[in-house]
């Protein structure tokens, strides 16, 4: 997992808890990294749930929440970081389905390293989008916070059905987004 991941997540927590918090959580954790990332390191994903886990224990808050939520908050900060990626696309449809197969394709260009979720998309007609996310790592709360945030940054009225496919060695959810 990149480290701007890592470091993204540290701005939110400072951010909503205050810089003490992410000293909490971290004396908390046992880090191969020893809490230290840089933006384009790459890091062990599991990490990461340590982190949020240790952040739950303080906030009170679900680990699914918490994810949902730095999901959210990372959709916005892309936009400030790659405005690149959001200068084509019009909508929330177009956003997702230029995801795995012109967003995903750029990133592995800057960093080859990069372990990238799969995604599918289909369009059943011009109000309903399917969104198949596959992942050898546990973070479609992630995903799906991501979505929401995308949703709301092209402000539009769409309803997020999700339903979990767990498989082999892998982490699946589809995502039906209906326009409203």
């Amino acid at each position: 997992m990149k480290g701007i991941v890592f470091t993204e997540l540290f701005d939110m927590v400072e951010g909503l808890f205050g810089v003490d918090m992410i000293d909490d959580v971290l004396d908390d954790c046992e880090l191969e990294s020893g809490g230290a990332y840089t933006t384009v390191g790459t890091y062990d994903h599991n990490e990461l749930l340590q982190i949020v886990g240790a952040l739950s224990k303080h906030t009170d808050l679900p680990v699914k929440d918490l994810l949902h939520k730095y999901g959210y908050h990372l959709f916005f900060r892309f936009h400030e970081i790659m405005p690149v990626f959001f200068e084509k696309p019009k909508s929330t449809f177009e956003f997702l389905e230029s995801v795995h197969d012109h967003i995903h394709v750029e990133v592995k260009k800057l960093y080859p390293d990069a372990a990238l979720p799969h995604f599918e998309t289909e369009r059943n007609d011009d109000d309903i989008l399917t969104m198949v996310y596959k992942s050898c790592c546990p973070f479609a709360d992630f995903a799906e916070g991501l979505i929401h945030g995308c949703v709301d940054f092209y402000k539009e009225n769409i309803e997020i059905q999700s339903e979990n496919q767990n498989m082999a060695e892998e982490y699946s959810r589809i995502f039906t987004l209906i326009k409203q």
